[in-house]
């Protein structure tokens, strides 16, 4: 996604990429992650007919105010989740998501996503619901370690989880980056701030990110059309990882990630991988829109078989919080 006024200057992540891999672009398309409507626009101005434009946050919406109308009928704005997209399009041409946090998030202090920017501890992409304070003030000792583990990939995530514990109650994104920064060596030139990890976890466990992704994947498979696109750009490697044994095993190339479960039972293919490997941010790319140096896009097209669901365990998804 990109930046937070529309007269700003803004890249969508990898949009040369996308719209290279799915030309020629026509038809109806949902935009999952709308945020500052920079995908939205690019596929409109690439040939496609209307956009589906769905986010869950008001801000999203709120700043897009004062330009959506200039596209008419052409721009459908929903406020809600990905997850749900199925209910806001049907035998769609295409659907696009970019996932994680928006840039228009994290430049606003009071939205509490970056540490660089002392503001409340919030994280929350709708704005209801519990936050991130709620849950390192509330949640016990090991909670947060298995969530600071699974989702940001922290080793240190039982010192840190102790930490945080100790030091309640935990009110700041500039407490909690303290506080991860006092369990973490100091980092060497060029590696990213100490508390990186811990804000990804615990914004991904607030906004039940991995749940989302995985209901999104399959409400996609639903809404698209024989012939329909799927374009997903990650930002980490257990989304790709998400995203990538996904569509493995609705392209038909399934395998247990559990040696311990049973079979999966072979299903007609519902996608063709494009690829199979993950489109990365070319030199151009990097030079243009730094943010994109850890993005992948993976793009699949929808077959005519049957939608099916999927056991999200039967593949070796990470666990799924309850909450938003």
């Amino acid at each position: 996604m990109s930046a937070a006024a529309d007269n700003a200057p803004h890249i969508p992540v990898l949009i040369r990429a996308i719209l290279n891999a799915v030309a020629p672009v026509k038809g109806v398309w949902l935009d999952g992650t709308f945020g500052a409507g920079g995908y939205t626009r690019e596929f409109l101005k690439a040939g496609a007919e209307k956009v589906i434009a769905v986010d869950r946050d008001p801000l999203a919406f709120e700043m897009a105010a004062d330009w959506i109308g200039d596209y008419g009928d052409r721009i459908e704005p929903v406020a809600g989740t990905f997850s749900k997209l199925d209910e806001y399009g049907a035998d769609l041409d295409g659907v696009v998501l970019d996932l994680g946090v928006s840039s228009m998030q994290l430049d606003i202090a009071e939205r509490g996503f970056s540490f660089m920017r002392d503001g409340p501890l919030d994280m929350r992409m709708s704005q209801s619901g519990p936050s991130a304070a709620d849950l390192c003030n509330e949640a016990s000792e090991g909670e947060l370690a298995d969530i600071i583990y699974l989702y940001g990939e922290e080793r240190a995530s039982r010192r840190i989880a102790k930490a945080i514990v100790k030091a309640r109650p935990v009110t700041t994104t500039g407490a909690l980056a303290k506080i991860v920064e006092g369990c973490l060596p100091r980092p060497k030139p060029n590696q990213s701030h100490p508390a990186t990890r811990t804000f990804q976890a615990l914004r991904i466990a607030v906004n039940d990110e991995y749940g989302e992704l995985w209901q999104g994947l399959m409400a996609a498979e639903r809404a698209l059309k024989p012939g329909g696109q799927l374009a997903v750009v990650t930002f980490h490697s257990v989304e790709d990882r998400m995203v990538k044994r996904f569509l493995a095993a609705r392209s038909g190339n399934v395998a247990n990630a559990n040696r311990y479960a049973p079979e999966t039972e072979k299903v007609e293919a519902a996608f063709t991988v494009k690829s199979r490997k993950a489109i990365g941010p070319d030199a151009q790319e990097l030079e243009d829109n730094p943010r994109s140096r850890s993005a992948k896009l993976r793009v699949a097209v929808r077959t005519s078989a049957p939608a099916e669901a999927i056991d999200p365990k039967q593949l070796g998804m990470p666990m799924m919080r309850g909450g938003k």
